[in-house]
Parts: structure tokens; sequence; C-alpha cells
């Protein structure tokens, strides 16, 4: 497969539903025509080549590890709780069994992004990933099930280069 600037905004490079196999691609070929983008993550996972200050959007730092070794551990390089759920919607979402309690966690984090702050920051952070290599995360295992999912869609939605 032929990759081309053109295809950045192509819906399947964007999708979470499409397997990580194919965002890492995407990732690789971004490397190699200078494309710069939001890489979005999980902390504490092995960091991939090009991407750049990383930003944990977690409520609470990683537990049992000494603030000196976040960055070395892999966990995140500035925490950055502000596009994080509050504490009741991590609770919410901890409990989310189906469809329709997930469903309802996103249109509550939605409302909470929409917020003057956290909306000029995702507004920052969209304009950033034209010009410079970022990563978001968290620490779910199935980012399907975690707020970053909200946070791809969120930032795509401004104009943002999501990997």
């Amino acid at each position: 497969m032929k990759l081309c600037a053109q295809d950045a905004g192509n819906w399947a490079f964007t999708n979470p539903a499409i397997p990580p196999v194919s965002r890492t691609f995407r990732a690789v070929a971004h490397l190699r025509v200078g494309l710069m983008s939001i890489y979005i993550v999980r902390l504490g996972a092995p960091r991939r080549p090009g991407e750049g200050l990383r930003l944990g959007t977690v409520r609470r730092p990683p537990r049992g590890v000494p603030k000196t070794d976040f960055a070395k551990r892999d966990y995140y390089d500035v925490w950055f709780p502000n596009l994080s759920p509050s504490a009741a919607l991590v609770k919410e979402a901890l409990g989310a069994t189906d469809h329709r309690a997930w469903a309802a966690f996103s249109r509550k984090f939605r409302r909470e992004m929409s917020e003057p702050s956290p909306t000029r920051e995702l507004d920052v952070l969209a304009a950033l990933s034209h010009q410079t290599n970022l990563s978001l995360g968290c620490y779910c295992e199935d980012e399907s099930r975690c707020h970053r999912s909200v946070l791809r869609e969120l930032l795509a939605e401004r104009g943002a280069d999501v990997v």
C-alpha cells in the first residue's frame, strides 16, 4: 500500500476500529514523509520512534513510581490531568460493562471536554499536531474502553493529525 500526505485524512488511518498494526504502519509512514502527529498511547508502554513529548492525561500519577522515573519508565514527560475525566466519571467508566453504559460515559466526558478550558487545550494540541509530534496517553489496556478513544475523536474533529 502506498501512503502519501493526502492519505492523512483517510478514515482508515484515523478510525480506532482499524487494527493497531495499521496505525503502526501509519506512524512509520509519517516518520518517512516528515508529517507531524499526535500519537494516542498506553502509558507505560515502550515509546515509538518519533513519538515526541508524552502527556499523561490521567487523574492520578502511577502508584509506587518515583516522580523522577515517570519519563524513564515510559509513563509520561508531563502530567496533564486537565484532559482526564473527573473522578466520578472515571468511576462510571470503570463500571461500564456494556455498549450502552460506555456510550453514556462518552457523552458525559464529551460534555466535560466542552467546557472552555479543555476546549482551548484541545484546540492547542490540534494546532501543535501540525508542527510537532506529541503523544497522549492513559493506563487503560483497551483503548476502545478508555477516554483516549474519545480524546482521539475530539482531536480529529478539530483537524488534528492523530495516529
